[in-house]
């Protein structure tokens, strides 16, 4: 359907059915026919922590601003971008991002001890920083994500003695152990909390080392993002959040060079044509958004609606995250960058700050806690990746309420089409009750399906009504104006 203007509310609830938007334009698939099923996805940020392979990303953005340093291989070590074309057409979300595997566990408090002395005990703690510099969020004090990538990692073994190796450490341990070792502390959070006190001794650290204090635990995703840089630092990244609006001074005069980035973007990485590229395009793709600026006094201080979060280097623009602020999420809806940044793993990087912006926001809007992440198509290798980013949760289909990835991938494996709430009573609690009361514009007036079909005798605007009410719900079809003529 076409959004002429749409609140962000009707939005939220749009998407918490499946629909998303590319423009003006906002789409739902029809998961039980479509070849391949486009499940709504959706990450919890304050549950997030970053895994080795994110790190590493977050390392090499500060290497390169920090010396200018290039880092060797990424070809090798990070996932290829994927493409338009390895996606199914019109899923404009987040097609190029989150293109790392991690897998990453939720452990429980007590168990979040038990797995800090083993990471103690790795030799590692004198790298780390003054306890005074480390800064930690509530959430993560809360809950501990391991973050070990599902795709092989190097392991640094113990120098030789003679070598500058210090026999006063324990060896560092073997990733297959380490698995092993996060595979059991996994079960015994699933295990009820009263036999958790009981099977807590089994995962006692190997090694007797008494435990050191919690500021050595890890780093958050902040901490890593925001590292200090020196003061002769190469490189000057900022990150700036720009309302997309012709209104707005900052969005019109970067507007030239967004635009020059998009279409050297699409040439290089989707291959388009320079026809295809054009501004008409990039504005209606892009730029125009159908949802309302809106302001609260409990809502962020940028308030809600559609914006750019532009990237400066060194005072030009090398990527730009598109991205929605919704009551309850922010939700991501493209990213275009300069090729010649492809060594930086923009795509993963964006995601991370992404996260980040998410979890910032949530400090003063406590409702909006979810980052949203588009369309996940598990039939579709090149776009099961978002699936990686944990903790996550998909869309029902049937019943529209969220479920954890971890119970829909068994279902996935055997059928593309899935209904993943368990409870077979369960449906739909949003859906259309009573279509007489969907609110139709005609004519300049608006009044109430019930009235408004009385004046029509075509069958066909009927049944064109009553499906547009089963898609977007109740809700939304008794506030939003469905315009007819």
């Amino acid at each position: 359907m076409w959004a002429h203007s749409m609140t962000v509310q009707d939005y939220q609830d749009l998407i918490d059915r499946g629909w998303r938007r590319s423009g003006k334009y906002v789409y739902k698939p029809v998961m039980n026919q479509t070849c391949c099923p486009q499940y709504t996805i959706r990450c919890r940020p304050l549950q997030f922590q970053p895994s080795k392979s994110h790190k590493k990303v977050l390392k090499k953005m500060l290497k390169f601003l920090a010396k200018g340093e290039i880092s060797k291989g990424n070809c090798e070590d990070e996932p290829m971008e994927p493409t338009a074309e390895d996606a199914v057409a019109g899923d404009f979300a987040l097609i190029n991002k989150l293109d790392i595997q991690c897998d990453l566990t939720v452990l429980s408090d007590d168990l979040r001890e038990s797995l800090e002395s083993e990471e103690k005990q790795k030799g590692k703690s004198s790298k780390r920083e003054d306890a005074n510099e480390l800064i930690q969020s509530q959430d993560i004090e809360e809950k501990l994500g391991s973050g070990e990538p599902s795709r092989s990692v190097k392991v640094h073994t113990v120098p030789k003695p003679g070598k500058g190796a210090d026999l006063s450490k324990p060896p560092c341990r073997k990733a297959k152990e380490i698995r092993k070792e996060r595979k059991r502390l996994k079960l015994m959070q699933q295990n009820r909390a009263g036999e958790l006190e009981g099977l807590q001794a089994q995962c006692e650290p190997l090694s007797s080392s008494p435990p050191k204090a919690k500021c050595n635990q890890p780093k958050s995703l902040e901490d890593l993002i925001f590292e200090s840089l020196p003061e002769n630092a190469s490189h000057k990244l900022e990150v700036r959040l720009v309302p997309v609006s012709f209104e707005d001074p900052e969005f019109k005069s970067s507007f030239s060079q967004s635009f020059s980035l998009y279409v050297k973007y699409q040439m290089a990485i989707h291959q388009d044509p320079p026809d295809e590229c054009g501004k008409t395009e990039f504005t209606r793709f892009l730029c125009s958004s159908p949802l309302e600026a809106e302001t609260s006094p409990n809502g962020p201080d940028c308030g809600y609606g559609s914006f750019h979060q532009q990237y400066w280097l060194d005072g030009k623009i090398i990527a730009v995250g598109v991205i929605d602020i919704l009551p309850h999420c922010v939700s991501s809806v493209y990213l275009y960058y300069d090729p010649d940044y492809s060594f930086l793993s923009l795509g993963v990087y964006s995601a991370l700050r992404e996260i980040a912006f998410t979890r910032h926001l949530h400090e003063k809007t406590s409702q909006l806690s979810y980052y949203y992440m588009g369309f996940y198509i598990h039939s579709c290798p090149k776009m099961k990746y978002k699936g990686q980013y944990r903790p996550s949760d998909l869309l029902c289909p049937e019943t529209y309420v969220w479920v954890p990835i971890e119970q829909c991938l068994p279902s996935l494996e055997n059928s593309k089409y899935c209904r993943f709430n368990q409870d077979s009573e369960a449906v739909d609690e949003g859906r259309s009750k009573e279509p007489d009361r969907l609110q139709v514009l005609y004519k300049k007036a608006i009044m109430p399906y019930g009235v408004y079909k009385k004046q029509q005798k075509d069958p066909r605007d009927e049944a064109a009504v009553l499906q547009y009410a089963a898609l977007v719900g109740q809700a939304c079809s008794e506030r939003m104006l469905l315009f007819r003529n």
